[in-house]
């Protein structure tokens, strides 16, 4: 599977990730390309964040140990802006809000995250988990929304859409027992379109991915009924 690269320097290599690739194996192919075989085994590639394999978009990677170490500790700070757009299962009636939860490995499926309200937590291991939301669109079935993460949980995403009864369409681990499936959707609808990153140099870069085009045709096809 050919890397399509959004940016690269002599440090930071920028990729927009395609679904179905898992982060190990765009892990074993950085690492094989010839610019990164030329710098040696003390420079290996690292993927700074984590994408889920069937959602696409913006993925940072390091060429140093010196950069990784650097880009890991801006997502730990929170110093890092990240969008995604998905299409969610419902109509979403506020226009914008905001997502405050604990957020734990599910008792009931072990690989899951499940969405608790601390008062009513019933797991140790509850980390805090923020996110912002807005609608971009209304469809009859559908929601699109813009996404915005304020911390890094995994499945943060995916597990708070499902605690606002809202799944994201096409979620096959997460969504509702017989929900509506748009026509030609065969992954969940979830894309990482934006980062913004402060750098080593003091200057900050903005990273922006497209929709990809068999997300695009799913809401051509919805806009269409």
């Amino acid at each position: 599977m050919p890397l399509k690269i959004l940016y690269e320097d002599a440090t930071l290599l920028v990729l927009d990730k395609p679904a179905g690739l898992p982060i190990e194996k765009a892990q074993v192919l950085l690492e094989q390309r010839p610019s990164q075989k030329e710098l040696g085994a003390e420079r290996r590639c690292g993927i700074v964040h984590r994408l889920d394999k069937d959602t696409s978009g913006v993925l940072l990677v390091a060429k140093t140990k010196e950069l990784f170490s650097f880009l890991q500790q801006q997502f730990k700070e929170r110093r890092v802006e990240k969008k995604y757009i998905c299409l969610v299962v419902g109509n979403v009636k506020e226009d914008k809000g905001i997502i405050e939860t604990l957020l734990g490995r599910s008792p009931q499926d072990r690989r899951k995250q499940k969405a608790y309200l601390p008062e009513h937590a019933q797991t140790k291991n509850g980390r805090e988990a923020v996110t912002l939301y807005r609608v971009l669109k209304r469809f009859p079935q559908y929601t699109l929304l813009e996404i915005t993460p304020k911390t890094g949980r995994k499945h943060q995403i995916r597990a708070h859409m499902v605690w606002k009864s809202h799944p994201i369409a096409g979620d096959k681990l997460y969504g509702f027992k017989n929900q509506p499936i748009p026509e030609g959707l065969n992954r969940q609808f979830l894309h990482a379109s934006y980062l913004k990153i402060p750098l080593p140099n003091g200057i900050t870069k903005e990273f922006s991915s497209e929709l990809p085009k068999d997300l695009q045709e799913v809401l051509q096809r919805i806009e269409s009924q």
